[in-house]
């Protein structure tokens, strides 16, 4: 629950004023890690929320990406604890049992009143040479790095209304309900929606400037069945991992179920599973005469399936129903602040990408407020890449997840869009870890900031190829949704796209249309794809790439580390 600005002079101020150099509104993730970081190299830190933990959060699916920018933050920052959530193992060895293991995406596509075609169905099972991610089960997390911010020095206070936000020339002053004033330099709001910082200044854009459309419905289960029990499918016509080893995407007409256990790692005492029903509000209107259970289940009564996983399964958390997801900020940085990661602006949970977006953003925003400290320079101007990486963050993920809605209703096209999401997510994550294995073997900071030195801030993989097959697949698929091309025609535009990529990896089977439904890439296809990479890809980046790989592995196998 994110700290909330209340009208002034509710309360009488405290006579003393204390200071420090940030003060952070909301303890999520967001405002825990950075906390957790800014104090860890000795920065004074503020961190407040208006609720308190343990609580219920959203965005409990990560994703390589996610994983690489831990690695990054862990090694620049110097906080060991984020390497806790680096791999299923560490997170329940420091954690606690109670959170799952993210091995795939699966899709399945689903028409209303019919069982699902298993020759509509893709699936990513991600690379164990990339990573080994996790479901989590977030009331834990965040209560574990509120507890780590604090560890590392921040002074918290949970339950702890702010009731004004006075900026000036050198800074910015917070009153509490409870009487504090805090003086500091910066202020980072990373509280969400209900941005006291967006309601001050008026940031909000209305209507949010997105593309895509979609509200809500979710909550948490137990007793809900793994969809490979109960799937009719024949085994032949299954994909290579279990459907319940991962976060399970159930598609239908603009909008698709979430199904995302924390039961499926052996030893974990959590039976609960996160559940959500996300759709276009336009397609679906938020009905009045319906509570969100009802809801809910008259979507199952329509998908025979989907149902079946939900035989005997109980709701064990309040249902949440939102109007539409999407809003946005006319800027997010300003004069002594930061409207931070979701408190800027939010999509959809499609593709897992909020917390991988959130902590790029954290990197970029505490290594400029370090910098900051330092040297007492607090110009607007320093911070101007954040505000172009939360931009873009944004502006590609509407693109994809826009023409994901739109190409639900039609599995080819839905084929070709799936494979310009997953096609450049492995360069997109070995371009970070590249850079990451430079800086920890030589110390030199310029091989993370070279990661924000290109074109297109907030593109996983900021390459033209790439920018150009999102931009034409975004133009198709809008075209096909106002009828001026039919289904197959889109997908055959975007498929050929992607065949005509030379620098789409052809290893994993990306531009395989018919053979490759189920991209399963094994430890020999990641080194086939880098002997690729390093031979036949186009010069530049990718093959830059794939050598300064080979290179830091060699050099860490002769210090002795672990190569990628």
């Amino acid at each position: 629950m994110p700290s909330k600005v209340m009208a002034s002079g509710q309360a009488k101020k405290s006579d003393k004023v204390q200071h420090c150099d940030v003060f952070i509104l909301g303890s999520g993730l967001a405002g825990s890690v950075a906390g957790a970081i800014l104090a860890r190299q000795g920065a004074k830190v503020v961190l407040v929320d208006a609720g308190q933990h343990p609580r219920f959060a959203v965005g409990e699916s990560m994703t390589p990406q996610l994983i690489e920018w831990l690695h990054i933050l862990k090694s620049r920052f110097d906080v060991p604890e984020l390497g806790h959530l680096l791999n299923v193992k560490a997170v329940a060895d420091h954690l606690g049992p109670h959170h799952g293991k993210k091995q795939n995406f699966g899709f399945i596509k689903h028409e209303a009143g019919q069982e699902p075609d298993p020759e509509e169905a893709t699936m990513f099972v991600i690379p164990k040479a990339l990573t080994d991610a996790s479901h989590l089960f977030r009331q834990d997390s965040d209560q574990y790095y509120f507890n780590v911010a604090a560890k590392y020095g921040c002074l918290t206070r949970q339950n702890w209304f702010a009731t004004d936000l006075d900026f000036d020339e050198d800074g910015v002053t917070v009153s509490g309900k409870n009487g504090e004033v805090f003086r500091a330099k910066y202020l980072i709001d990373a509280s969400g929606f209900r941005s006291p910082l967006a309601e001050k200044f008026a940031l909000r854009e209305k209507p949010a400037r997105f593309k895509h459309h979609a509200r809500s419905l979710f909550t948490h289960y137990i007793g809900i069945k793994p969809f490979d029990d109960v799937s009719h499918h024949p085994v032949s016509k299954r994909p290579p991992a279990q459907w319940h080893n991962g976060t399970l995407h159930h598609l239908i007409e603009r909008g698709w179920f979430w199904i995302i256990p924390f039961d499926n790692v052996k030893g974990s005492r959590n039976p609960m599973v996160s559940v959500g029903l996300t759709m276009d509000e336009r397609t679906y209107p938020k009905p009045q005469d319906m509570t969100p259970e009802e809801e809910f289940r008259s979507f199952l009564d329509k998908y025979p399936a989907v149902k079946r996983q939900f035989v005997g399964a109980k709701r064990v958390r309040e249902w949440i129903s939102t109007d539409r997801l999407q809003y946005s900020s006319t800027k997010s940085i300003g004069h002594r602040w930061c409207l931070m990661s979701h408190a800027a602006g939010f999509l959809d949970p499609l593709y897992s990408r909020g917390l991988s977006n959130t902590f790029e953003v954290v990197h970029a925003l505490c290594s400029r407020l370090l910098e900051s400290i330092e040297d007492d320079d607090w110009s607007v101007e320093r911070f101007a890449y954040v505000e172009q990486v939360e931009r873009g963050l944004l502006q590609y993920n509407d693109d994809l997840v826009n023409s994901s809605y739109i190409a639900f209703s039609h599995f080819r096209l839905w084929n070709a869009v799936f494979r310009v999401w997953g096609g450049f997510l492995t360069p997109g994550v070995m371009r970070l870890h590249r850079a990451r294995v430079q800086y920890e073997l030589d110390g030199d900071v310029r091989h993370l900031k070279e990661l924000e030195e290109n074109a297109y801030p907030g593109l996983w993989w900021p390459q033209d190829d790439f920018r150009h097959i999102l931009e034409l697949t975004a133009e198709t698929c809008e075209k096909y949704e106002v009828g001026e091309v039919d289904g197959d025609t889109a997908a055959d535009i975007i498929f050929a796209a992607l065949r005509d990529c030379e620098g789409l990896n052809p290893v994993f089977g990306w531009k395989d249309e018919e053979s490759k439904r189920f991209v399963y890439p094994s430890t020999a296809d990641v080194a086939k794809f880098m002997s690729w990479s390093l031979r036949k890809a186009p010069a530049g980046e990718m093959r830059d790439m794939a050598r300064s790989l080979l290179s830091s592995s060699v050099r860490s196998a002769l210090k002795g580390r672990k190569p990628l």
